[in-house]
């Protein structure tokens, strides 16, 4: 019985002992993708919030050089603001403008329609009171420059 014990060692892993290590092994994956799938729609969501305050910086530096708000529309590589910034922000998950109205002037973010991965949204929901954001309904976040 001892040298069948012997031998039995030396020729390597049961299959049982195999499926365990794969089953083990696809848990953790599992595990791993869903916290990194969150991890991003938390990176986007700062990234969103990042890119208003560096538009809110560059708009306070251009009243200060122009004694005027840059113009209430779309930023895009063609804008007023563009010579204040280091890097137009831009993302594919939504535009960013300026807006003007009756209790201010505004950054505005506002999410694209055909975007299907809405966890970035959730993340914006949580951080606007810590950031500052005013939300509406409708996909669109603001940030006050001005009252």
């Amino acid at each position: 019985m001892k040298q069948w014990l012997k031998k039995r060692k030396g020729r390597g892993f049961t299959l049982v002992e195999l499926l365990i290590v794969i089953v083990i092994i696809g848990i953790l994956a599992g595990s791993l993708l869903l916290v990194m799938g969150s991890g991003t729609d938390k990176a986007n969501a700062t990234k969103i919030v990042s890119d208003m305050r560096t538009l809110k910086a560059a708009a306070l530096m251009y009243y200060a050089d122009e004694g005027d708000w840059p113009p209430a529309e779309e930023i895009k590589s063609t804008h007023d603001i563009v010579g204040y910034l280091d890097r137009t922000p831009s993302s594919e998950l939504g535009e960013y403008s300026f807006v003007s109205a009756d209790d201010g002037f505004f950054v505005q973010f506002k999410v694209k329609a055909n975007v299907t991965n809405d966890g970035y949204v959730d993340q914006l929901d949580i951080m606007k009171d810590e950031v500052g954001l005013l939300s509406s309904t409708d996909g669109t976040y603001k940030m006050r420059i001005t009252k």
